[in-house]
């Protein structure tokens, strides 16, 4: 594996820096925010979205830890490379984010393919985890074709072909009506996606199946569900809850975006985990 770099910036003691770091040849968006001495904590964005979705979080979590957030590969800033991967690659990416940065150890907050991301670094690099928070998410996700449909569907008619029954499934039927902000902000962040990123993470979830390895898991761990989450129904929650040793679980009144949608419930919960 090739020497991660950063590129433009060295965030130093800085207390916010963003830009781009080299990662196996991949240029990677990287965000950090808080005070260099604090506790550092790396937050991973879900499938559609980017390092902004969360803001809110970003917002609260600064005041006390070193908060690193970035796009996925083929996400936001993030370059997709020139092939498709498998879950491992997320994984690594991480990693590399994390020695560029100097950075030994820290929590983990991923949402969705985020927590699937997570999940990989749990299992297979447990010296580089503290804490870790799994949100609105699955070690399984839906059958093959669902996703490779999908994939197909992005490539040929681009990311507004999929945008209304997208957010159907990121937010409840009340959020869809009530918040417009946080609508707007779903929606820009997804059409904002390249169609091929998009294309190439549905067809890494097409194939990716953790169930079995979850288990190895050491970490602390603190699974959030969305109670009206279709996308990783609560079941999945309560799978990774009773597979993980140890695991707590919250459940919100929410959908699959459950950080958008009750944002401070669910700071409330990831801190409260991390403080404790």
């Amino acid at each position: 594996m090739s020497t991660p770099k950063a590129e433009k910036w060295a965030p130093g003691m800085k207390p916010a820096a963003s830009g781009l770091i080299t990662v196996d040849g991949v240029r990677l968006y990287c965000r950090i925010d808080g005070d260099a001495k604090s506790p550092h904590l790396m937050l991973s964005n879900s499938l559609g979205t980017d390092h902004a979705m969360w803001t809110e979080q970003v917002n609260v979590l600064k005041k006390r830890f070193r908060v690193v957030s970035y796009d996925t590969r083929g996400h936001g800033a993030s370059d997709a490379g020139d092939k498709d991967y498998g879950i491992e690659r997320l994984g690594r990416d991480a990693l590399g984010l994390l020695d560029a940065l100097g950075i030994a150890r820290a929590h983990f907050c991923g949402l969705s393919l985020g927590g699937m991301t997570g999940m990989w670094l749990g299992i297979h690099a447990p010296k580089r985890i503290d804490r870790l928070v799994l949100a609105n998410t699955a070690a399984h996700i839906g059958p093959p074709d669902m996703w490779t449909t999908r994939a197909a569907t992005v490539r040929r008619d681009g990311m507004q072909a999929i945008v209304e029954g997208v957010l159907k499934r990121w937010l409840t039927a009340r959020c869809l009506a009530e918040n417009p902000v946080v609508v707007d902000k779903a929606r820009r962040m997804l059409l904002a996606v390249p169609p091929e990123g998009y294309a190439r993470a549905c067809m890494m979830l097409s194939a990716m199946d953790q169930r079995e390895a979850v288990s190895r898991i050491s970490a602390p761990t603190l699974v959030v569900a969305g109670l009206q989450d279709a996308a990783t129904p609560p079941a999945d929650a309560k799978f990774l809850a009773e597979r993980i040793r140890g695991a707590r679980l919250v459940e919100l009144d929410a959908a699959h975006l459950s950080n958008l949608e009750l944002p401070q419930p669910f700071t409330t919960a990831v801190e409260a985990f991390l403080k404790s």
